[in-house]
């Protein structure tokens, strides 16, 4: 039997057979403490200083900085939609989340209250992946970490927004002011179907990494315009750095 390989360190042994990472990744595993900026994620508060201050989502969480293992476990699961991976990220996002993070005013998704054929009042909104990215590896990586965490939360997954084939979409390697710029992430709602989708009341952006925060801003605006009365991300991960 060929033994498990820690997806971080790449060193086999000491990894169990339902776990990514081995025992000493997992005990460094950089998680992100308190004091929190509700509006940004980052450490510490922020106040008037604030990165997110002029960003369409009212608040924003991640569990873990973009350090130490983080990354590998994001790359593997963009490249190679490890389930397992997603199902691990999903744990850790539900069983660490701030108080009231899946609630909206009275009711939440699937409630008895819900109108049949109504928008749900809570639900988790994949960030759509670049349509030529997603194609090359055939993994839509926010929608499944959604899946993973729907049934963790008690929420709907409504994969109401997609992202049109664009040149030119990729933010690694550019600035903050370059991912900021206005209408550079062209972000909508899916179409082709008999009736619009339908847009939750408060909507929860998932996404493996929050960076600078361009494209949960880009998300956020086009559930605004759709008819949601609130926005917030929730991510695995927050880089500390742009």
């Amino acid at each position: 039997m060929v033994p498990a390989v820690c997806v971080a360190c790449r060193r086999a042994g000491d990894v169990a057979r339902t776990d990514p990472l081995c025992r000493a990744c997992r005990r460094a595993l950089p998680w992100l403490g308190l004091p929190r900026c509700r509006r940004c994620g980052l450490p510490g508060e922020c106040g008037s200083h604030c990165p997110a201050r002029a960003q369409a989502f009212s608040g924003a969480w991640a569990p873990m900085a973009y350090a130490g293992a983080v990354p590998a476990l994001v790359n593997a699961l963009k490249e190679r939609g490890a389930v397992g991976i997603a199902r691990l990220m999903a744990a850790q996002i539900a069983a660490t989340a701030p108080p009231g993070q899946w609630a909206g005013g009275s009711a939440t998704a699937g409630t008895a209250t819900q109108a049949r054929g109504a928008p749900p009042a809570v639900a988790l909104v994949p960030v759509p992946a670049d349509p030529l990215r997603r194609r090359r590896r055939g993994v839509d990586h926010a929608a499944r970490l959604a899946a993973e965490l729907a049934p963790r939360c008690g929420l709907s997954v409504a994969p109401v927004l997609t992202r049109p084939m664009a040149v030119g979409s990729r933010q690694a390697g550019l600035s903050r002011a370059q991912r900021l710029a206005p209408d550079r992430l062209a972000v909508g709602l899916r179409t082709g179907q008999r009736a619009p989708p339908a847009v939750p009341s408060v909507a929860i952006l998932v996404d493996d990494v929050h960076t600078t925060g361009a494209t949960l801003h880009a998300c956020a605006l086009a559930l605004r315009e759709a008819g949601a009365e609130d926005v917030r991300a929730v991510t695995y991960a927050r880089a500390l750095r742009d």
